[in-house]
């Protein structure tokens, strides 16, 4: 032990005598500091975690490869070694002092690095500062226990320069510590997993943001700690004193030997891709952590409130402060500017009612649909839209579920989808006849994911209170029976009775698909807390109206859907021709829908279908009506339904509303803050106020006056995110 310290000593007494050592260990970190919080203005927000991280990761690389390789075989070559091979010491001190010696002198620089970004960047003090201290000294072991290997297998300065880039370069660029690995294709990506860098600066990037524990990066600490001992062992075994003692060619594998952990982590990488999944929200929330001061505009509040002159500061994700007089200065804010001038801001706008498991169209070929492939892209077709929450209603549960995972953590950038589904309906009911002509085995698995049909009451709240325990955001269920025509059984009011009153012990919302005005009453008798569609066969008596009213229900028309069953009926394909709808359909998708309607084939049906279309007029009356009555109203464009494309519709369902007679800002109200209290979520989106979160549209023009100016879409923000909506489909 006395041999392990005086060594030590007198290595860190040396080296702090060494001015290139004081330079590349303490001053060339803090250059890299300073390039990167400038780079990536690290004023602005959270990014000054990020850039720590990478400045961190980078010294770590340069202390191991260049401190402890570079420096043990500069000792050999200068035969500083051959003096102590007389003394009473063995290698392993001068192995050990050299990875502990290169901890001693790196602490200081996290200290160092963690001050500056607290005191000029406004970054908090780490929550979890232990776990940092505990894996930026496994990391500083790890590297320099490699570096100790590069030395004991080389035979020159020269060959371990060589082996030293070989490895350093590729760790460097690769690991995302110099370059953010969500830039790289994604075969590029799982490559980088085989590399120990990759899990350094993943861990640290995760544990100085504060997102995650030292537990939760067990396999990356396990890796490093295996590689401090492994090199360690190694380094010690292959130890030589003299630059005359030559090692074989062969022996320079072992410096793959202790890559090994790394390389089986890179295969399991390879299998899950859960570090590239991990590797984007780290980088999502740096995004979101960003400044910005939209200044200038005309803000749509949400509630109806207008401010003709505004600007709203965005801080970490949400509103910061929303400025009616005069506004500081973006630099004072250390906020980036948007000029508004001429534009109006409101909250993203809200899609009620959606069929994320249909596509709006037809496909050349009915294989070409998969919905675990299109149902990310269309959930990213509504951020394009500009609108930035869904409600999904009756979709397949479980891809439901698992779209909004990604959507919620940030792996995927789409609008949040709110689900409200499986639906309840009886056997031959509405929602069943999709099934129908499926064989036997599909059809079974589609209606386990899509419809409930329980027989008693008992059984209906059994199977809400099974949906509430798979943490749905609402329940659906249809009472509509259809018309001469195309009838369906009607759900027993009794079992929807059971299943509204479960929905109410649960506190999930209750819409209810009708098709007419007894549709209507029966099911605010049940607790509904949502019309869908009302009715478009009849008029709603005005004391339904009054009765909507009094239990806070919501009317939610869905005329866009009609309109395009009128398309359809008349052989038109005009709701496919809007320029959104252009920019975000599945390419193909468009044409291939527009040959199905349009060729003499579907003559028979299009006659079939003129019979049966609602009627849209009677459904405009009953909005209006329903307006006027004081009932709260609510947008859902039904999309998914055939030529009601995914992301623009509900452009075209407020251009309805107010065709129809409905005030533009009643409109704009029903697609914002009515449409986020439906959802039960309205205390933070829908409205643009202090504490809510940033989901932002900017639009060309005054929506107020012209309605259509929703769709001239400047800019998109959510949770904070400036959303470069050229990227959206460009996801891997």
């Amino acid at each position: 032990m006395k041999a392990y310290l005086a060594y030590l000593q007198m290595s860190v007494r040396l080296t702090f005598r060494d001015r290139t050592v004081i330079f590349f260990n303490l001053l060339f970190p803090l250059i890299f500091f300073f390039m990167f919080a400038q780079l990536f203005h690290a004023e602005q927000g959270g990014v000054i975690a990020q850039v720590d991280a990478s400045v961190l990761s980078i010294g770590i690389l340069g202390s191991g490869f260049f401190g402890a390789g570079m420096r043990a075989v500069m000792d050999r070559e200068q035969n500083i070694l051959r003096r102590f091979k007389v003394a009473p010491i063995t290698a392993g001190p001068i192995v050990v002092s050299s990875m502990v010696n290169g901890l001693l002198n790196y602490l200081p620089v996290t200290i160092v690095v963690f001050a500056l970004s607290h005191f000029m960047y406004g970054m908090p003090v780490p929550e979890r500062w232990l776990s940092i201290l505990i894996f930026i000294s496994l990391g500083v072991l790890a590297f320099r226990a490699l570096g100790t290997i590069i030395a004991a297998v080389v035979n020159s300065q020269q060959e371990s320069q060589i082996i030293i880039q070989l490895l350093y370069f590729p760790m460097l660029l690769l690991s995302g510590a110099a370059i953010p690995m969500t830039v790289f294709p994604t075969w590029v990506q799982l490559a980088a997993q085989f590399l120990p860098s990759t899990h350094l600066f993943a861990g640290m990037q995760a544990i100085i943001g504060g997102r995650e524990s030292l537990l939760q990066n067990s396999t990356s600490v396990i890796a490093l700690l295996l590689t401090t001992l492994l090199g360690g062992f190694i380094a010690v075994k292959l130890f030589r004193w003299e630059k005359e003692e030559k090692i074989r060619n062969s022996g320079k594998l072992w410096v793959l030997a202790v890559l090994a952990p790394f390389v089986l982590m890179g295969i399991y990488q390879s299998y899950t891709r859960d570090n590239v999944g991990r590797a984007k929200i780290l980088e999502r929330d740096m995004r979101r952590s960003r400044s910005w001061l939209l200044r200038g505009a005309r803000i749509f509040v949400g509630d109806g409130t207008v401010i003709e002159t505004g600007a709203v500061l965005i801080k970490n994700g949400k509103i910061a402060e929303i400025f009616t007089g005069d506004v500081p200065d973006p630099k004072s804010l250390k906020a980036e500017l948007v000029e508004a001038s001429g534009k109006t801001l409101m909250p993203g706008l809200i899609d009620a009612h959606i069929h994320l498991g249909a596509p709006g169209g037809v496909f050349k070929s009915q294989g070409d649909y998969v919905p675990a492939k299109y149902v990310p892209r269309e959930l990213a077709a509504y951020l394009y839209s500009g609108v930035t929450s869904v409600k999904s209603a009756g979709d397949s549960l479980e891809l439901m579920l698992t779209e909004r995972a990604k959507v919620k953590s940030g792996e995927w950038l789409g609008a949040d989808l709110f689900i409200v589904g499986p639906m309840f309906t009886t056997e031959g009911g509405h929602g069943t006849e999709y099934f129908k002509n499926m064989p036997k085995q599909a059809r079974e698995m589609a209606e386990k994911q899509t419809i409930r049909l329980p027989k008693t009451p008992a059984e209906a709240g059994q199977q809400v209170d099974d949906l509430a325990q798979k943490g749905v955001d609402g329940i659906k269920a249809i009472l509509e029976a259809g018309q001469p025509g195309i009838l369906f059984n009607r759900l027993d009011t009794g079992i929807l009775n059971a299943i509204g009153a479960e929905a109410a012990a649960r506190k999930l919302p209750l819409m209810v698909h009708t098709g007419d005005a007894r549709d209507v009453v029966d099911a605010l008798a049940a607790g509904a807390s949502s019309i869908e569609h009302g009715s478009f066969r009849d008029e709603i008596p005005e004391s339904v109206f009054a009765a909507m009213k009094a239990k806070n229900a919501s009317y939610d028309p869905t005329l866009t859907v009609v309109e395009a069953l009128l398309a359809m009926a008349n052989g038109k394909t005009d709701p496919l021709d809007g320029s959104l709808t252009q920019q975000v359909a599945p390419p193909g998708l468009l044409q291939s829908t527009k040959a199905a309607f349009q060729g003499p084939e579907a003559a028979k049906s299009r006659e079939r279908l003129q019979a049966l279309v609602p009627n849209i007029e009677i459904g405009q009356r009953n909005l209006v009506r329903a307006w006027k009555a004081g009932v709260m109203l609510v947008t859902g464009s039904d999309s998914g339904n055939m030529m009601v494309i995914h992301g623009p519709a509900i452009h075209r369902e407020l251009q309805l509303w107010v065709k129809a007679g409905i005030p533009p800002q009643v409109a704009l109200q029903a697609a914002t803050y009515n449409a986020a209290r439906a959802l039960k979520a309205g205390d933070h989106i829908g409205l643009i106020r202090k504490g809510y979160d940033a989901n932002l549209l900017l639009v060309d023009g005054n929506p107020l006056q012209d309605i259509s100016a929703t769709e001239r879409i400047s800019f998109v923000m959510f949770h904070g995110e400036h959303i470069s909506r050229a990227d959206l489909f460009d996801q891997d």
